[in-house]
């Protein structure tokens, strides 16, 4: 009897599908490991979603709806100083397919793709399964996770396809500057590569930091697929939709891919992402004074007990480094924590080889679980 594919076998094992089982599961284990929002999406918007359903039970335009990518055209001039037309967004069943479609649209398996490492955990099977191959460039502790541009010049050759970048990103919680983004958006300019950038968490930001999209800085519109969700922003991780802003000549070819993959996103969900463009900033500010709060603590906290932690300034991860209080690799003391101490966190190891040595926590998780998980990782450490 065959069995699995080669290509599957080569991917990286994860830990994260265990631990969403564990957070819909378990009753005892406190999950820090969530990368969603511990939020319901806005009340307008389910009570919204509750009177349009019995309208929603057939697909959508594989683009996506027109209604939805005029929203989204205007949110992008006023929050993101992109202009672009409805032609050039495609609507996606959440932004992960949007990487992959991404990916599979613009690369050949002769090709390579620049990956942040440690980055986000599906950028690696992304790049493998489109049949290209993955490059790190690393992200160092000592430089506050923020992409080397000398080092990216350096790797980036004739079979480079594209840089991925992510601000603010998973899993260190850092924000990119202006500058940075400059640095990187000449090289994609001189090397006439892609720059896939992941902006997924682009509202929620800290101490005064400004999200950019390197698609809006002069001469990038043609060198930009720009990836966003309704997820992390809205609470609208179960409605499924993200979208990609593409140079033209990607468009239709981009469609295509997206119709094979998923046909169209959720028509419910669609319909709902056009209510949410239309709410006030306050739902979103609300959440992200939560975060900032427990942000502030856990990092406090988390600083005293020894696992030495940057302070984030976007999305709602700390990234710790383990190294001064324990010898055990990053999976290894993951489990200890889950096993002994009942807290649930993701080893570095999850988001590529340089993530050795940390771990994830996510502070989706209500003030007082937090609070109630440091104090039995406290236990556990002494």
């Amino acid at each position: 009897m065959r069995g699995v594919s080669e290509r599957e076998k080569h991917l990286p094992n994860y830990t994260l599908p265990e631990l969403l089982r564990i957070l819909h599961e378990s009753r005892t284990i406190i999950s820090m490991g969530a990368g969603e929002p511990d939020f319901s999406a806005p009340s307008p918007l389910l009570r919204y979603a509750s009177s349009i359903v019995h309208k929603t039970s057939h697909y959508a335009p594989t683009q996506g709806l027109k209604e939805l990518r005029e929203a989204i055209c205007k949110k992008l001039k006023k929050e993101n100083k992109i202009s672009t037309n409805t032609e050039n967004i495609i609507v996606t069943t959440g932004s992960q397919e949007a990487i992959f479609a991404s990916l599979i649209t613009t690369t050949d398996p002769a090709d390579n793709v620049l990956i942040p490492n440690p980055g986000y955990l599906a950028y690696y099977p992304a790049v493998e399964l489109g049949g290209a191959k993955p490059v790190s460039y690393f992200l160092k502790e000592k430089d506050h996770f923020q992409p080397d541009p000398d080092e990216i010049k350096k790797l980036a050759n004739k079979k480079t396809a594209g840089i991925i970048i992510n601000s603010p990103s998973n899993p260190t919680g850092q924000v990119y500057s202006k500058k940075l983004l400059e640095e990187i958006a000449d090289i994609a300019r001189n090397k006439n590569i892609y720059i896939y950038s992941d902006e997924a968490y682009e509202r929620l930001i800290y101490d005064d930091e400004k999200h950019i999209s390197i698609a809006s800085l002069n001469g990038m519109k043609d060198y930009v697929i720009s990836l966003f969700t309704f997820s992390k922003s809205y609470a609208m991780c179960g409605f499924r939709i993200g979208y990609a802003v593409v140079p033209k000549k990607v468009s239709d070819p981009l469609m295509e891919s997206s119709h094979f993959l998923t046909i169209s996103a959720p028509h419910l969900g669609q319909l709902v992402a056009v209510k949410a463009l239309s709410l006030p900033n306050r739902h979103i500010d609300r959440m992200v004074r939560a975060y900032d709060r427990r942000r502030k603590y856990l990092v406090k906290r988390l600083n005293k007990t020894g696992l030495i932690t940057k302070m984030p300034k976007g999305a709602f991860y700390a990234f710790s480094n383990i190294r001064h209080i324990t010898k055990k690799n990053s999976y290894d003391f993951s489990q200890d924590l889950l096993k002994k101490a009942k807290v649930a966190v993701v080893p570095g190891t999850e988001f590529g080889n340089h993530g050795e040595g940390f771990i994830r926590f996510s502070y989706a998780t209500k003030l007082f679980l937090i609070k109630k998980a440091l104090d039995r990782i406290e236990k556990y450490l002494k």
